[in-house]
């Protein structure tokens, strides 16, 4: 006697699983608690398969739902269940698989959980039911055939292996030959199934396929023109792995399945076209790829571009990226430019096939959507393979092409030529040189074109050829290039992304860098160049930092110990070329000013310090200029480690303070305002070392603007830190002072100096009185200063006011220009 349920308990089950449709989160927990209870009930997995197979009055979500529940149980405590309830849910789920709903007798037979009858077979080795099934497949009733096979196909995905085992006694000698039957079904669902399920045992060679292959290509050349697209997608994908293990048998017919796959590769259906494209790829590896395929490279490669185009939905799917985003920031989202890569799905050929080191970071696409393997990423690749295959032998067939689609008004066709450039990069190399010095300048221009998807993929596409690039004279294409992506890594809207493509442009300037010896000329460009990259990625350039340290502190060192043999010896030594010791303080100053505070482990573990007190000494005027903007550039980054040597530097920079060398003046004097901020009232001892070279500076006449606006700064730090030993000089330099720092924007550097000219007044109020007009000028020309220092400048004019009377200020204030009067009056109320 079948198992019956009592009546009230199923109405229990019944409302259970309404509730547990309910979006209530209360009413969720009180389900959950529920389902545990009746859990301990060994028949309550009865009253589920009862609800999903035979109450077909009830909706089929409600249906659908008990069988889910049904499977996580049979998940979690099949070997508990006793055998009745076993047997009855087995039968159950045998007799209803040809359930009239479709999303019933995918319940029933597979899910995404993946268990129902096929979970009943292969996880719990109930290999009884496998006839069972099979003999289903015989059903008049097209239902109960369909949903044998849903089961049947999730099995032989799962258990490939094992139903071609002896402990099986190799069920699938009977098997396949079923499946090919089902080949010529009357419909498309079933025969997709069938040769879906044939498919599974390709890759492992089984012996009962490889006795029935002859039959089986038969069979598939059969459904070729297939209307059914899934169906297509089948043919195509057995194709393709038979090209892997069978080569052998579709020799004979090489040319046809070409034909086919050309067509394929252009089928209306994405799906189809793609599972086509990866035969161009897999035949790229075999030995006969050259000799099969040359002479049908005329009709492939077009097709190939063509597809590398995005598609619209890949245009739907991208969104805002499509818009001209020049004002738009970036997101990290929109960093990494979307490259085709290598697939890890199905097939087993997965290593990477686009082996470039220049693209490590390209492992996880972050747009989740176009992440996948599409068309456009297998058209790339299939491109990039055979390239690195026929070489050169390719370029007749794209040359022509690419010309057209490089310029092309359309980005979305402009786009892909540049895609294709970058594909064939490491194969067709050599045949691209005559063409690059004209390419490479279009693709630098690129770089600042209006769509974000053009720019990525110019960056990419400049990185294949980086090597190229780096191995011409700098001037030519490097510095172009370098200028072109710092300009727009410093623009704060493209900050982001235009470093993400300077990081894919420096393993080849490292590996340049590795390759040119320490007396190459051919360092200074690429010194300057890193240098600028190590200023704008900031801590993005630490992956990179230590070599280039090294190499920079290695060339101060040995120029030095040259310089000193020949100055013992200069008949037995040459004079050493300084340039290179320049070059390398200045990509010191360029990681101390980029990677801040990061450098400090890097001066710890280094002589430096000892170098650049050498340095900083040097008969060369300019390599002092570059010695004291590198005291200055660690002073900020890392005063720990000059502050021991402050007592022996100090001297130095004060005898530096010499404007006939412009420029070492001026970096001198910018270090000691750097150095001031660090001491603090420490710098007390050397104040007199500097105090009057510098006064005597603000004074000269014709000395340039930067070196006045330097000096005035510095003179305002020296007297922030100590007012008492700077102010009693105040008339001598307060009239230049103001008139040098009306004209700078508001900023840290001159906020610290009006600080100390503050304090100075302060301490010795009468050196301003002659020179006030010069003071309340200076003051007006802060747009924005902070609360305090306006409170200071408030302070002082309200003071000098009062010390004078209303009557004197009248007539004092009588003297400024109208402006002056009102923004002197609107923010001071003087």
């Amino acid at each position: 006697m079948d198992w019956q349920p009592d009546e009230q308990g199923l109405q229990q089950v019944l409302q259970l699983l309404k509730d547990s449709q309910s979006p209530n989160t209360a009413t969720q927990r009180i389900v959950q608690d529920k389902l545990k209870q009746l859990n301990q009930f060994p028949d309550f997995n009865n009253y589920l398969i009862f609800v999903l197979t035979r109450l077909k009055s009830e909706d089929e979500p409600t249906r659908s739902l008990s069988g889910l529940i049904l499977k996580n149980n049979v998940k979690a405590h099949y070997q508990s269940f006793p055998q009745p309830v076993a047997e009855f849910i087995k039968q159950e789920c045998l007799n209803n698989i040809g359930d009239a709903s479709s999303l019933i007798r995918a319940t029933i037979g597979v899910s995404e959980e993946g268990r129902g009858v096929s979970g009943f077979v292969s996880d719990f080795k109930n290999w009884i039911l496998l006839p069972q099934l099979c003999n289903l497949l015989n059903s008049e009733d097209y239902n109960t055939c369909e949903g044998a096979f849903g089961a049947l196909q999730k099995i032989c995905e799962d258990s490939s292996e094992l139903l071609d085992s002896d402990a099986l006694n190799r069920p699938l000698n009977v098997m396949i030959p079923k499946f090919l039957q089902f080949f010529k079904h009357c419909s498309p669902k079933i025969r997709s199934h069938a040769i879906a399920c044939v498919n599974q045992f390709i890759m492992d060679r089984a012996q009962a396929l490889m006795d029935n292959i002859d039959t089986f290509i038969e069979h598939l050349f059969a459904l070729a023109v297939d209307e059914d697209p899934e169906v297509r997608k089948n043919v195509c994908r057995a194709l393709v792995m038979l090209l892997e293990v069978r080569i052998d048998r579709l020799i004979p017919h090489m040319h046809s399945i070409i034909q086919y796959m050309l067509q394929r590769t252009q089928d209306s259906d994405e799906n189809v076209a793609l599972e086509a494209c990866e035969f161009w790829l897999t035949l790229a590896e075999q030995p006969i790829c050259k000799e099969v395929l040359s002479s049908h490279l005329v009709q492939l490669i077009p097709i190939l571009v063509n597809g590398m185009k995005y598609s619209e939905i890949d245009i739907i799917l991208l969104k805002g990226d499509v818009e001209e985003d020049e004002a738009i920031p970036d997101s990290e989202q929109d960093i990494k430019p979307r490259f085709h890569k290598s697939r890890t799905v199905t097939l087993q050929h997965e290593e990477e096939r686009l082996q470039d080191d220049e693209d490590g970071e390209d492992e996880d696409d972050d747009d989740d959507t176009l992440s996948d393997w599409n068309l456009r990423k297998c058209s790339a690749a299939a491109l990039d393979v055979l390239a690195n295959v026929f070489r050169d032998e390719l370029l007749p067939h794209l040359l022509p092409l690419l010309k057209g689609l490089l310029f092309h008004p359309e980005w979305v066709i402009k786009e892909s030529g540049i895609l294709v450039l970058g594909a064939i990069a490491e194969g067709c190399m050599q045949g691209m040189v005559p063409y690059l010095p004209e390419l490479i300048p279009h693709l630098i221009q690129c770089l600042s074109d209006k769509k974000a998807l053009v720019r990525s993929i110019a960056c990419w596409t400049l990185s294949r050829y980086a090597h190229w690039v780096v191995s011409q004279p700098p001037d030519m294409y490097l510095k172009p290039l370098m200028t072109e992506l710092l300009k727009r890594i410093l623009d704060s809207n493209k900050r982001v992304q235009e470093a993400e493509y300077i990081q894919k442009l420096m393993p080849p300037l490292i590996q340049k860098w590795n390759e040119l010896k320490d007396e190459d000329k051919d360092l200074f460009p690429l010194l300057e160049c890193l240098s600028s990259v190590a200023t704008a990625l900031q801590s993005g350039f630490l992956p990179y930092c230590e070599p280039v340290y090294q190499r920079c502190v290695t060339l101060v060192q040995k120029t030095l110990a040259q310089a000193m043999m020949y100055s013992q010896h200069p008949d037995q030594y040459e004079a050493p070329d300084k340039d290179f010791m320049i070059v390398a303080l200045d990509l010191l100053s360029g990681l101390a000013e980029g990677l801040g505070c990061h450098v400090e482990q890097l001066v710890a573990r280094s002589n430096i310090m000892t170098l650049l007190f050498q340095c900083m000494q040097d008969t060369m005027p300019e390599v002092r200029q570059s010695s004291f903007a590198l005291l200055g550039d660690l002073t900020k980054a890392c005063f720990m480690h000059v502050k021991p040597c402050i007592a022996e530097f100090m001297p130095i920079l004060g005898t530096n303070l010499n404007p006939e060398f412009i420029s070492v003046c001026n970096n001198a004097t910018w270090a000691i305002g750097e150095i001031c901020m660090q001491m603090g009232a420490e710098m007390q001892p050397y104040v007199q070392m500097v105090l009057n070279n510098l006064v005597e500076i603000i004074n000269r006449p014709n000395t340039p603007k930067t070196l006045l606006e330097n000096t005035a700064i510095t003179i305002g730090r020296l007297g922030y830190v100590c007012p008492q030993e700077v102010a009693p000089m105040l008339q001598q330099f307060i009239r230049p002072w103001c008139t040098s720092l009306r004209n700078i924007r508001d900023n840290e550097e001159k906020d610290s100096a009006f600080r100390g000219i503050c304090m100075m007044i302060g301490v010795n109020p009468g050196g301003v009185v002659q020179d006030f007009i010069f003071f309340c000028d200076a003051v007006a020309s802060w747009v924005n200063p902070k609360d305090d220092l306006r409170d200071m400048f408030y302070k002082i004019l309200h003071g000098f006011k009062d010390q004078v009377g209303e009557d004197n200020w009248q007539q004092f204030s009588e003297q400024f220009p109208p402006l002056l009067k009102e923004r002197l009056a609107a923010f001071y109320g003087v």
